[in-house]
């Protein structure tokens, strides 16, 4: 990969991806967000409230600097409706697509924000192992990057995020991604969501947030 393919995953990135969806999805029609997001079984107002909430609570969990560390915050958290998405943060529907948008935007930058200072021995707790400011951002774009994939599929829109932000998503987070794959699909692949030739759609997939001399 060139250098700025491995390069660490930043704040920046970040703001580049959330800044990117934002533009994409706010030109839609409020109806249309009541489809389902892609293969999801929620709808796009709830998968676009669930990165939201995603965001948010990687922000807070790497803000933790007193015990336990190895539990995740405990704010208040619920589901809309049976089978909807679990949710801390949730937008206030009256406010449109417009007020959604608000709601994702600030969101990410609330965790831009925690990347960017966070203390070097700082660590948030995750089911994939504790994540340093680096492996938080990363996590963060994985979220934002597919499921905007999702929820463009669900509104008929075309996603085709920067090729060198998701290698370096790959090298931070997916050890094992496929080589030799453009980014953007192989990334797809590896969180279950395309097939490669050769390599069938996974039906199972975490990531790794021990840096990468660390990983198996």
């Amino acid at each position: 990969m060139p250098a700025s393919d491995t390069a660490s995953v930043s704040a920046d990135d970040l703001d580049e991806i959330v800044r990117l969806a934002v533009e994409l999805l706010a030109d839609t029609t409020e109806p249309a967000w009541n489809a389902k997001a892609g293969d999801l079984e929620w709808t796009c107002w709830e998968t676009a409230e669930h990165l939201a909430d995603d965001l948010f609570a990687y922000a807070v969990q790497l803000g933790l600097s007193t015990g336990p560390l190895d539990v995740y915050v405990p704010f208040a958290a619920e589901s809309r409706r049976p089978g909807g998405p679990r949710n801390s943060v949730h937008a206030d529907r009256a406010s449109g697509v417009s007020g959604l948008m608000q709601v994702l935007q600030a969101s990410g930058a609330l965790l831009s924000a925690m990347v960017r200072t966070a203390p070097p021995h700082a660590r948030a707790h995750h089911i994939f192992g504790p994540a340093d400011a680096a492996s938080s951002a990363a996590m963060g774009l994985v979220e934002t990057l597919v499921h905007t994939h999702d929820l463009a599929r669900g509104l008929g829109l075309d996603w085709d995020p920067p090729a060198e932000i998701c290698a370096r998503v790959l090298n931070r987070l997916f050890p094992d991604a496929p080589r030799g794959t453009e980014p953007w699909a192989a990334l797809l692949w590896v969180t279950g969501r395309a097939e490669l030739p050769g390599r069938p759609r996974l039906t199972r997939w975490r990531w790794y947030n021990e840096p990468p001399s660390q990983t198996p």
